[in-house]
C-alpha cells in the first residue's frame, strides 16, 4: 500500500536480470504505462537506444548487485515517446541467506530541475559576456579619453 500511495516516484521492482516484477502507480504517472504494460518486460525498455546499445542499464545492474546500490541521472522515455531527465537509484535486494534476490528502482522525474540549472547556466554566461563588453566598452572609453587629451 505503501508503495502503491506513492505517485512523485517510479518505484518498482525488478528480478537480477533486469525483467519488472511489479509497478507502482508513480511508475505509471511518469512513464505512462499500467502495470499490465510493463510487468516481465525488461527494466531497459525505458533508457535512449543510444544507452541501451552502450550497456548502461546492464553496467547500473552489476553496480547495485556489487556495490548494493546505484545511483545516476540520464535521459529515459515515456510511453509516448517524449524524453525526461531522470534521477535514478537502484538498490539490490538480498535473502537472509545473502544471496540476490532482485532490485527496488527508483525513477524520479528531474526534468524541470535540469530546465532550472540550463537556464541558470545560461544566465550565468550571458552575465559573464556583458560584463567582458562592459569592460572592454570602459577601457576603449578610457582609451579614447586618453587619445583625445592627447590631441588637445
Amino acid at each position: 500500500m505503501l508503495v502503491q500511495g506513492v505517485t512523485d516516484y517510479a518505484i518498482y521492482m525488478i528480478d537480477p536480470r533486469g525483467y519488472i516484477t511489479n509497478w507502482n502507480l508513480g511508475g505509471e504517472r511518469i512513464k505512462g504505462y499500467r502495470a499490465e504494460e510493463v510487468i516481465g518486460g525488461h527494466f531497459s525498455q525505458f533508457y535512449m537506444p543510444e544507452d541501451r546499445a552502450a550497456g548502461i542499464p546492464g553496467r547500473a545492474l552489476e553496480i547495485a548487485a556489487r556495490e548494493g546500490r546505484y545511483e545516476g541521472e540520464g535521459w529515459r522515455i515515456r510511453k509516448d515517446g517524449t524524453r525526461f531527465w531522470a534521477g535514478v537509484i537502484i538498490d539490490r535486494i538480498l535473502d537472509p541467506d545473502g544471496k540476490l534476490v532482485g532490485f527496488a528502482k527508483i525513477t524520479r522525474d528531474m526534468t524541470e530541475k535540469r530546465r532550472a540549472e540550463e537556464a541558470l547556466e545560461q544566465a550565468r554566461a550571458a552575465l559573464a559576456q556583458a560584463q567582458k563588453m562592459e569592460a572592454v566598452g570602459q577601457l576603449t572609453g578610457g582609451v579614447a579619453h586618453d587619445f583625445n587629451n592627447l590631441l588637445t
